[in-house]
């Protein structure tokens, strides 16, 4: 940063200022000093200029009033922003708080303890609060309105400085003796804070000021340090919290009055008085700090004593109380920022967010890119690239760093093989890199990084290095980027790719430019006594500044050590002009020492084409050279972002950065020197000739160009063509000759309208000609559809159907590149646009209107089979099959069948095209399910693709696990049934075929009989086949018996488990015994009751202990009950098995004994008619019996 004097206000009657306070929001002045005064003063910039903004813009006091109240000297001023309100305090005591109403200062409210005086008064950060501190110890915390909300005394304490912490949590009291307490904000203490400052002073030291930055504007960096304590004797401390026990501590050297952060917590400027030991008195002095301690400047200032300090809001300026005046000095802040191929890049904190918001804004285009990155230290731009230096994640390991670089944007590209090789060799043996330089484009995309462990203090770019310096070192990098390279740069780059790409090399180290310079940076760390403080560089030359004043001079690309020399002075940056003839060095005290010298310089550019034309701001002017030789100055206080073609290029980034989110365009000025300015006047009052004079005499491609042009307007071929050639526009010289075939002097015109850029002149010129075609073709080129088709269907006549539909067709590009498919949809209907018709109504998920284009396309069409892809990836069957099939891609068809799980569809096609692989896919992806243990998925596939009997064996097998795990019943009853009917499905099936087969010759009996015979030869699980249904039957008598048990139907129990006994293979035994003999105890048939005891007891199943329970138990109930049932069981009498078996009723369980009977369509069971009738599905497959 910069600073200077600008301007100094006198007090009145040569009263002295005890102390000043600016209003961060609204810019009021306040100051308070000897005998009851106090003033509110307001700068006002008043300009009509646009160009003039910001500190250039002449200021003037828009408000000067004196605050009549106080009779004593004013000590203690401080805002409150929040509610516009001011308050002060004098010697005696008394506190006035002041209110602005139309526009004037009032007294609001009065207050006088009659005792002690208040040594200091504090707002907490939203204003709501204020801390007011008397010598005696006296302590009140007041409301906003005027409200007490708590006092305290503070015995045997002098107190003399109070701040609030940002949350408002905490209060700082600091001491007369130099202590400092911490309380909480209700007075209680808490701890005595370790001033680790002091440590071996002696003597009494007072405090000299307290501020703790509240975060308003976000903070530097994460975990910044922001409360600044201050004594007298010189000695500072800033620390991150309220406790830190490793604070930074300053020792400034100087008699400290007062000391403040600026609006952003990014600086702190410490003011007081310093023994100049030349001139043997104190000489007063504002010294800026970073908040770790790093020294910026320094600003001497004239007058006897230093009593305040304040910064104005937008931290452009500081106010300073000398004696009885107020100084006001400029500050040019180190902003981060650069500007690269028409992108002005530059940095900002928000106080949401920790990293740095980075915005790279495109002034060609007004369009804004936004990037976040961790830990900004500076920005470097050369070209169309810039360097992102930051401080590498501690929270991640090198490699993983990589992508984290610059967040919210695609990780960067991965690092060149070279560097991934040395990160791995180099993780074993050293710490992570501490520092990370990306390379951007122009809209912040990284393209490349590489990790080092020197601090970047100093980074300059050219379009070929890196180069990045650090007190004691400097790495060289020779980045790469894809585009176009001269033979000259290949051979550059070619020569030093076998060297390696990145060096590092140490201040004091001589390099030959011989290929030396490992990337080691180990000797990176070696002390210096004579560090390095600034650099810059050209494609040829490398210069270093050291703080002796010695500047080293190196060529690029070899680095090999041409030449040192000394200077008596400290530079502090340093500009080499385009031929690296010149350098320009601008010291630290802001001189720029060429062979002439100016003071007060802030900021200096080069012309990137001219070697004796450079440009600089002095204070509030912007000056250009020509051979040191300075033209008039220019008020502006822009930041010269580029110098070229005899224009220079300003950006006002003060202005920018007070609203970052939303650069505007009136911030960026072009300036001409005042050669082109002249020859513009000479072309424009004097004529053609006098100015290709003036020109000759003072040659630059530019002011060429402005002939050829003020040439052209005039229509003065000759001398347009002469100055085309002299500044080497190849295509300018093209246009003359064109003109100068053409024969009619309007349509010259016209063409030259439309080559400055003229559009609407032009076209109206060749309408008048009655040239529509020309002006088509114009707006043609331009892109400019819309009046392409207006012009088309104004003309009188037939207009070009081919043009027509060009015409509709780019705007329906428009349109789709605009993502409005609405609107783009009806241009392409227009423009028989079918493939991207398909495109939108895909975007606009309208399938409807998909279909509708497919059915209308003719037969292999080339955009059917992408139809046919749209439709598979929203899961549309049929469409997508119609789609392939019209297009004659019955695999295509088959495939997406099988990709959207429709394999019945799939089967189907595969075999109405004789396609062969389709059973080879199935078992494959069946295989690949039962794998996975998706028996079910498997299940469903076999369904779907017709396989029947595989999907019933699987079936069966799921039944048949589940019924020995002992799952319920019913669910066991369900999967049997499923199965069963998977079966009576292949039985339909082969039935079909059978009839397909034989259609028309044979009769039907015989087909059937075909097909049994068919499906014998091909089954081989004839106990599915056969029997497909006794799972199911077992099953369901098994529940029917509970049922029926549970009901108190306990003779139809019984008879049901009588037929149970036929189903010992399915349920086991034990249980179809056990139930047969609980249901007929139930109904007193003991006869069957010990038959079915005797069973159980000659089950081999059993443990030996469980048959003696059984025995038993048959012991227990015998004795009471003779085994013999009472009445004669029918069943008995029905032969078990054997062919004439009558068929059971799957209602009751009962045998049926009638001649009609109902019987199911599906699972072909029989029932009795009367007791089906209050049924409305089939007990056993629960069909419908509709």
């Amino acid at each position: 940063m910069f600073i200077y004097l600008s301007k100094k206000i006198a007090i009145p009657n040569n009263i002295r200022l005890k102390c000043v306070s600016w209003n961060k929001e609204q810019g009021f002045i306040a100051c308070g000093g000897e005998d009851g005064l106090l003033k509110v003063l307001k700068l006002d910039t008043q300009t009509d200029d646009a160009k003039l903004k910001g500190l250039a813009a002449p200021s003037n006091l828009s408000m000067n009033q004196t605050l009549e109240g106080h009779s004593g000297a004013v000590q203690v001023v401080t805002w409150n922003e929040q509610y516009q309100k001011l308050t002060t305090s004098d010697q005696n005591g008394l506190i006035i708080v002041w209110m602005l109403y139309k526009g004037s200062w009032y007294e609001e409210m009065i207050n006088n303890r009659n005792k002690s005086v208040v040594r200091s008064m504090s707002w907490n950060a939203d204003g709501q609060k204020i801390c007011i501190v008397y010598e005696d110890g006296a302590v009140i915390v007041g409301s906003v309105d005027g409200n007490r909300i708590w006092g305290k005394e503070l015995k045997g304490i002098q107190l003399a400085h109070v701040a609030w912490s940002p949350d408002s949590k905490i209060l700082l009291f600091g001491m007369a003796n130099g202590e400092i307490h911490i309380y909480d904000n209700q007075g209680n203490f808490i701890v005595k804070m370790t001033v680790s400052c002091l440590v071996n002073v002696t003597g009494a030291v007072s405090i000299s000021g307290i501020h703790w930055y509240p975060g308003t504007e976000g903070y530097v960096e994460p975990d910044c340090p922001c409360l600044a304590i201050c004594f007298d004797n010189g000695r500072c401390q800033i620390m991150r919290y309220d406790n830190d026990e490793n604070p930074v501590l300053i020792d400034t050297g100087m008699n400290v009055a007062s000391i403040q952060w600026n609006q952003s917590g990014s600086v702190l400027a410490v003011a007081g008085s310093q023994r100049a030991v030349s001139m043997d008195k104190d000489v007063n002095v504002v010294q800026f700090y970073t908040p770790f301690g790093e020294h910026l400047r320094t600003l001497k200032v004239p007058g006897k004593q230093m009593t305040a300090v304040s910064w104005e809001g937008g931290g452009l300026r500081i106010g300073l109380a000398v004696d009885s005046f107020i100084y006001f000095a400029n500050i040019r802040p180190d902003y981060k920022w650069g500007y690269c191929s028409n992108t002005v890049v530059y940095a900002y904190t928000r106080p949401d967010r920790l990293e740095y918001c980075v915005v790279f804004w495109d002034t060609k285009n007004n369009e804004k890119y936004v990037k976040y990155v961790r830990s900004l230290l500076s920005i470097t731009t050369c070209g169309d690239f810039c360097i992102l230096a930051t401080k590498a994640d501690d929270s991640h390991p090198q490699e993983d760093t990589e992508a984290d670089v610059v967040t919210a944007t695609p990780a960067s590209a991965p690092p060149p093989a070279e560097l991934r090789g040395y990160h791995a060799r180099g993780l074993q043996f050293r710490q992570p890199a501490q520092y990370v330089l990306v390379l951007c484009n122009s809209i912040g995309t990284p393209l490349d990084s590489k990790y080092i462990d020197i601090d970047p203090l100093f980074v300059t770019m050219t379009r070929t290095h890196v180069i990045a310096a650090s007190k004691e070192a400097f790495y060289t990098w020779q980045y790469r980027v894809a585009k176009k390279l001269t033979a000259l740069e290949i051979n550059q780059v070619a020569k030093t790719r076998k060297e390696g790409r990145e060096r590092v090399y140490h201040i004091d180290d001589t390099p030959s430019g011989v290929s030396e310079g490992a990337l080691d940076f180990g000797k990176a760390f070696t002390a210096t006594r004579d560090p390095i403080c600034c650099s810059t560089a050209t494609d040829k030359t490398l210069i270093l500044g050291r703080e002796s004043g010695t500047i080293q001079r190196y060529s690029l690309p070899n680095i090999g050590l041409v030449q040192k020399y000394s200077l008596n002075y400290r530079a502090y940056q340093l500009s080499l002009n385009c031929n690296s003839s010149r350098l320009a060095i601008i010291d630290i005290t802001g001189g720029n020492p060429l062979k002439f010298e100016r003071k007060d310089v802030w900021d200096m550019q080069w012309a990137n084409d001219n070697p004796d034309l450079f440009a600089m701001m002095e204070k509030t002017r912007m000056y250009v050279f020509r051979n040191l030789d300075p033209e008039e100055p220019i008020q502006t206080s822009g930041y010269i972002c580029n110098f070229e073609d005899l224009e220079i290029k300003s950006v006002l980034l003060d202005e920018i950065l007070k609203d970052p989110e939303r650069p505007n365009k009136d911030y960026l000025i072009n300036f001409e020197i005042r050669s082109l300015r002249d020859s513009r006047a000479l072309i424009e009052k004097v004529g053609i000739e006098d100015a290709s004079q003036f020109i000759e005499d003072n040659p630059h491609p530019r002011l060429w160009r402005l002939l050829a042009e003020a040439a052209l307007q005039k229509l003065d071929l000759k001398t347009a063509e002469q100055a085309f050639v002299r500044c080497k526009d190849y295509q300018g010289i093209e246009f003359v000759k064109r003109l100068g075939n053409l024969q009619s002097e309007s349509m010259k015109q016209a063409e030259v309208a439309a080559y400055f850029g003229r559009f609407e002149e032009a076209e109206r010129m060749y309408l008048d000609m009655d040239r529509r075609d020309l002006a088509i073709s114009l707006r043609m080129k331009l892109g400019d559809w819309f009046r392409v088709l207006q012009l088309l269907k104004t003309g009188s006549g037939d207009c070009d159907d081919a043009l027509l539909e060009q015409a509709y067709n780019a705007i329906g590009d428009y349109f789709a590149d605009r993502q409005k498919w609405v609107n783009a949809v009806q241009y392409y209907l227009q423009g028989r646009n079918q493939e991207r018709l398909a495109e939108c109504y895909y975007m606009l998920e309208d399938y409807d209107g998909l279909e509708r284009l497919a059915n209308s396309l003719p037969e292999n069409h080339r955009l059917l089979p992408d139809i046919g892809q749209m439709f598979v990836t929203v899961g549309m069957c049929d469409q997508t099959v119609t789609a392939y099939l019209k297009c004659n891609q019955p695999k295509a068809a088959v495939e997406a069948c099988v990709h959207l799980n429709q394999w019945n569809k799939a089967v189907e096609l595969a075999k109405n095209h004789n396609m062969k692989e389709i059973g080879s896919l199935l078992a494959k992806y069946a295989s690949h399910l039962l794998e996975k243990n998706k028996t079910l998925e498997a299940v469903e596939l076999y369904r779907k693709a017709h396989h029947f009997l595989d999907a019933a064996k699987l079936m069966f097998k799921i039944a048949d696990e589940e019924a020995v795990k002992r799952t319920k019943p019913l669910r066991v009853k369900k999967l049997y049934v499923l199965a069963a009917l998977l079966v009576e499905n292949y039985h339909g099936q082969v039935k079909s075929s059978q009839q397909t087969k034989g259609k028309g010759k044979k009769s039907e009996a015989t087909s059937a009989l075909d097909g049994l015979l068919e499906e014998d030869a091909a089954s081989s699980h004839s106990r599915i086949v056969d029997n497909a249904w006794r799972g199911a039957e077992a099953y369901h008598f098994f529940l029917l018996v509970q049922r029926q048990l549970y009901d108190g139907y306990v003779d139809a129990a019984m008879r049901t488990a009588l037929h149970l006994r036929d189903y010992d293979d399915i349920i086991p035994a034990v249980e179809i015994y056990s139930l047969l003999a609980i249901c007929s105890s139930a109904n007193r048939a003991f006869g069957t009751c010990s038959r079915a005891f005797i069973k159980l007891e000659s089950l081999e199943s059993l443990s030996q202990e469980q048959r003696q329970h059984y025995e038993d138990l048959a012991l227990e109930i015998f004795t009471k009950h003779s085994p013999k049932d009472n009445r004669k069981s029918e069943l008995d009498g029905v032969p078990d098995g054997g062919e004439g078996k009558l068929p059971t009723c799957i209602v009751t369980g009962r045998t049926i004994s009638e001649y009609q009977f109902w019987m199911c369509n599906i699972c072909k069971h029989c029932a009795l008619e009367q007791e089906i009738s209050n049924h409305n599905f089939c007990p056993l497959c629960h069909s419908s019996l509709a």
